[in-house]
């Protein structure tokens, strides 16, 4: 089966809801829209080339981190791809590249949120950091196991997903090149009861990973009905979420 990574760049893509493109687009640019997108394009282009261009006027929780990660061509490269998949002009070849860009942008929404109610952690988010051994290539993936199983989780929230919701989910990912191994992972995930217990236990003791998991499932539902509501208040509380940092997160999203 083909890694996490790869899945996440794919539901990335192609979006589980129809507000989850918009939400990431806000959560890079700060609601300011393609003009935005193109400012991180032009800068992680210039750096990914060698330059000194920062990113010091872009929006978003992202122009005081980026400066950061000039060393590391991945994480660049993941956030650049991320940018061009939200701008239309992502490949399906890339989507392990988008799903990295999408783990990035997560850390540095959940560092932001976390710095604004003083809870800000002095360890340096994996997903900023080049995976130079299969250990380290295999804790990311399985970050981006976490990432795509909590956002399946969210979409039971109005209790289950359909059969017909599955197929129209599938058939949103087929188009970003979901393989028949991935599609059958997806569709077991989908069919299972909700268990929220089991997304809280994979954040236990690492804030910074519950930050990112609640803002990976605003990216997965609209949050418009009162059991999604209900939901991602029940989650931000089993997380052990300040309301600081929900709230910082939904307003970055948009929601």
């Amino acid at each position: 089966m083909a890694g996490f990574m790869d899945i996440l760049g794919t539901v990335i893509q192609q979006g589980m809801s129809q507000t989850g493109g918009s939400r990431m687009t806000k959560g890079l640019g700060a609601g300011a829209g393609n003009a935005s997108l193109n400012d991180l394009m032009g800068s992680l282009t210039h750096m990914l080339g060698g330059g000194k261009a920062g990113a010091g006027n872009l929006g978003g929780v992202l122009g005081d981190v980026i400066g950061s990660l000039s060393n590391n061509k991945a994480a660049l490269g993941g956030l650049a791809a991320l940018a061009g998949a939200l701008l239309g002009g992502g490949k399906s070849s890339a989507r392990g590249a988008v799903g990295g860009g999408g783990l990035a942008m997560l850390a540095s929404l959940a560092m932001a949120a976390l710095r604004k109610s003083g809870q800000a952690s002095s360890q340096t988010p994996r997903a900023f950091m080049e995976a130079e051994t299969p250990e380290a290539k295999q804790a990311l993936d399985e970050d981006a196991e976490i990432i795509v199983k909590a956002m399946i989780n969210a979409a039971k929230a109005d209790g289950r997903i359909d059969e017909k919701e599955i197929q129209k989910i599938i058939g949103k990912l087929e188009k970003g090149g979901l393989t028949e191994e991935e599609k059958a992972f997806f569709v077991s995930e989908a069919e299972k009861p909700m268990d929220l217990d089991k997304v809280i236990r994979s954040s236990r003791g690492k804030i910074d990973k519950a930050a990112e998991i609640y803002a990976a499932s605003l990216l997965a539902i609209k949050v418009d009905t009162p059991a999604e509501q209900e939901y991602m208040k029940q989650l931000a509380s089993e997380l052990k979420l300040h309301p600081e940092v929900a709230s910082y997160i939904e307003q970055t999203l948009g929601v």
